[in-house]
């Protein structure tokens, strides 16, 4: 259909004439249902402002106002196909009904006060089949006595003429609301998540509570078409005394964000919020009071919330707190616009077709705390990452101290390890060695040493050399290792001797406490044993026997010579065995001698964990 088809209507004819409580409408209007008097021409929009006066009932039911408006329909606008009613805005604390040639279209189905006023109405006209043009619409309103009222200008036409205009003003004054509501809410969910983990920061708190609050507020202007659960002057108390919740709630939100106290002025906006919310509490079977005198209400309002935010500016320029300034500066622009909001309900100088503002203001706090929270979790970061950077350097620092106090640790420990083997070796050339070659001098100076007695006792000494050399060797826990070093140091010389020496050592585990004094005290102790051998068994054969037993590994060494008396001998003079006892236990192993007529048998048993004894010199 063309545009040109769209009619706007502009003009309409009015009658008013008092009523008591709230009637159904009728069905359809028949020549006696419509009220009789004098109709009045009057441009559209039309508004009444409202006069403040105590509500009045008449045996139990209020006062109210029945009011008609009648519309007629251009003839180029009854031919759209099909066409529909749009009304921008009504406005009125009761409820309404609307007719087409006396047909009822609609009427409102929620609570006779909070009906959706704020959502334009959008109603085809031409519903069922067979349905003439509507030539005329008929309005029927019954509201409060003494409140406001007012009706914007009517669109007829089809949808695709006049369609997306209400969708444009559904969504401005409805849907988009809506969805800040909710997102505010969403957000101080969120806030309440937060504070629940860390309960030392009571801005997450304050800042769910708004949110919750928030939603209370802006619930009339977008949740009404529906009945509510709940009673007409309970929803009026909450939407009035929200507001001046959500004002009380800012301040404090804004006093922790710039951390100025003004005791005074907190308590008179406490006092303020308690006595309205207590004067306005529907206690009593009358009248919701807070819906006739909201107008007075929230002139009180602007002038308390101008002053908190005004104070709230001025502390948050001297305390450089952007976000305070940002919260409070926006919250002066929402009471700009509540005010915008105020004129618009009472019908005073703001044109009846304006669009609420107050609604929008949640959207700004939800950025508003957006910026809040990413702002300090970037600060958070920020911080983080510079104590992570100060943890790094001092790391560093002592890092490298660690380094030089384990570099000098490292060179001490190093020259106590030289000393150490140092004095070991002395000791043992000395215990060894020297004892050998102070026993040969004796010889010599005395002329009791011939040739085969000193070659013998310097072969001793060459040998005492040779497994104290052999002991610094590593041997990385490996006895078998160390064994052969033995068996290669001794078996030229016990078959110069003319014994025969039979090996038969199996793979054993490693010894992971064999180190170098370990592994001196061990060759000690099978030395020893070669040694009485060939001084005393006058033996032909030595066998070396090694394998692993239960907990440890065992050495066995067995020759065939007369054998000894091994009680006697420990009782003796001598220190060869108790040498070999004293040595074997330095390791934590044990040795034991069993000998007969027909040889002797020497078992060293060794241990597999570290025995933790100290090495003998």
């Amino acid at each position: 259909m063309p545009a040109a088809s769209a009619a706007h209507i502009v003009q309409a004819q009015r009658l008013e004439r008092p009523s008591v409580g709230f009637t159904p409408p009728p069905y359809a209007l028949h020549v006696g249902d419509m009220p009789s008097g004098t109709w009045e021409a009057v441009a559209l929009p039309f508004a009444q402002s409202p006069q403040v006066k105590v509500p009045q009932q008449q045996q139990g039911q209020p006062l109210t106002t029945e009011v008609w408006y009648r519309l007629a329909v251009p003839e180029f606008a009854q031919q759209s196909a099909p066409p529909y009613l749009y009304l921008p805005r009504w406005k009125s604390d009761g409820l309404v009904a609307i007719y087409g040639d006396g047909r009822l279209l609609y009427q409102t189905d929620a609570n006779w006060l909070w009906n959706p006023s704020n959502l334009p109405l959008w109603i085809p006209l031409q519903g069922t089949a067979g349905t003439p043009p509507v030539r005329e619409v008929q309005i029927r309103g019954q509201r409060l006595r003494h409140t406001s009222a007012a009706i914007s200008t009517a669109w007829v036409g089809s949808r695709a003429a006049i369609g997306w205009r209400y969708q444009i003003r559904s969504w401005l004054q409805s849907d988009f609301p809506a969805m800040g509501s909710a997102a505010f809410l969403a957000a101080g969910l969120f806030a309440l998540g937060v504070w629940l983990r860390r309960r030392r920061e009571p801005l997450y708190l304050l800042f769910f509570v708004m949110s919750v609050v928030a939603f209370v507020r802006t619930l009339h202007y977008f949740v009404s078409r529906p009945r509510l659960p709940i009673r007409d002057e309970w929803f009026s108390w909450l939407t009035v005394s929200s507001l001046f919740w959500l004002v009380l709630v800012g301040h404090f939100f804004l006093r922790y964000l710039h951390g100025v106290r003004h005791r005074g002025l907190t308590i008179a906006a406490c006092v303020v919020t308690a006595l309205v919310s207590v004067l306005t509490l529907p206690l009593l079977p009358a009248l919701p009071r807070a819906a006739v005198i909201a107008p007075l209400l929230y002139g009180l309002l602007l002038v308390l919330g101008t002053t908190l935010l005004a104070v709230a500016c001025r502390d948050a320029w001297r305390t450089g707190s952007r976000e305070a300034g940002l919260l409070s500066g926006w919250g002066l622009i929402s009471l700009l616009a509540g005010g915008y909001d105020w004129l618009l309900q009472t019908n005073l100088l703001v044109p009846v077709e304006g669009i609420y503002l107050g609604p929008y203001s949640n959207i700004g706090i939800f950025f508003i705390f957006s910026y809040i929270t990413l702002h300090r979790y970037v600060a958070a970061l920020d911080g983080m990452e510079r104590v992570n950077a100060n943890l790094e350097h001092r790391l560093r620092e002592r890092e490298g101290e660690l380094a030089l106090s384990y570099e000098r640790l490292r060179e001490t420990e190093h020259r106590a390890t030289l000393a150490q083997e140092r004095q070991r070796l002395m000791q043992d050339m000395h215990d060894g060695l020297g004892s050998s070659l102070t026993s040969a001098l004796h010889l010599v100076r005395h002329g009791k040493a011939g040739s085969e007695e000193l070659a013998q006792v310097l072969a001793e000494c060459m040998d005492d050399l040779k497994l104290a050399i052999d002991s610094m060797e590593p041997v990385d826990a490996d006895l078998l290792l160390l064994l052969a070093t033995l068996r290669f140091r001794l078996a030229p010389r016990l078959e110069g001797m003319g014994m025969e020496l039979c090996w038969e050592v199996q793979d054993v585990p490693p010894l992971a406490w064999l180190d170098a004094g370990s592994a001196l005290n061990l060759l000690r102790i099978l030395q020893e044993c070669f040694a009485n051998v060939v001084k005393h068994a006058q033996a032909s054969c030595i066998r070396v026997e090694c394998e692993a037993c239960a907990g440890g590994i065992e050495v066995r060494v067995l020759d065939d010579g007369h054998g000894f008396d091994v009680d006697a001998a420990l009782q003796a003079r001598g220190r060869g065995l108790k040498n070999q006892l004293r040595r074997a236990d330095a390791i934590g192993a044990s040795v034991s001698w069993a000998s007969t007529a027909a040889g002797t048998r020497c078992v060293l048993w060794l241990p597999l964990q570290a025995p933790g004894h100290p090495p003998v010199p």
